[in-house]
């Protein structure tokens, strides 16, 4: 699924629940959500130049979130021309193969302490923490007029050493530190 299509299905909700892309039955919203999300971090990592050319790309977990078995189905598929991998960190010295790191808005109170851990180094940071760019975080994604959304902090991602793509930043809801 391309990125345009994901944001197409995300503004008619009603096509992603015929789709049949909501999830177990009984999980409801929430898992679509969940869905959605992982989606979303999946498709990230096709608009981002990283400075090293990795092998694989790795998506990093850290604490509790609801995406982790939505994207178990997207590990060892090609991405961007790479191996995607996901795995969970809990601390600084497990961030050194990571591409893309995503902390849960349930994390909220230690967003500060795990951005320091990834502080200058090649990876995006998301979560879907409302304060995460406030805190210094690249990429938060947001629930706004009926559908999932992201803004995106370049000025984080400029501090990362990776590059948004073009196509990315117009996507976005909003972007601030720097210009579309």
């Amino acid at each position: 699924m391309t990125f345009r299509q994901l944001l197409l299905l995300l503004r008619f909700p009603l096509a992603f629940a015929m789709l049949g892309l909501a999830g177990t039955p009984g999980i409801g919203q929430a898992a679509s959500e969940a869905q959605l999300k992982a989606a979303y971090l999946v498709n990230f990592l096709k608009y981002v130049e990283w400075p090293d050319s990795h092998p694989t790309l790795t998506i990093c977990l850290f604490g509790r979130d609801s995406i982790a078995p939505y994207l178990t189905s997207y590990e060892g598929r090609q991405v961007a021309g790479r191996e995607l991998r996901v795995r969970r960190v809990s601390s600084a010295e497990h961030l050194a193969d990571c591409q893309e790191l995503f902390v849960p808005e349930s994390e909220e109170a230690r967003f500060a302490a795990v951005l320091r851990w990834a502080d200058k180094l090649p990876i995006l940071t998301v979560s879907d923490g409302e304060s995460f760019l406030r805190e210094g975080g690249a990429i938060a994604l947001i629930r706004g007029e009926g559908r999932l959304q992201f803004d995106i902090n370049t000025d984080a991602v400029n501090r990362a050493g990776l590059k948004a793509g073009s196509p990315m930043l117009r996507l976005a809801r909003q972007v601030s530190g720097g210009s579309r």
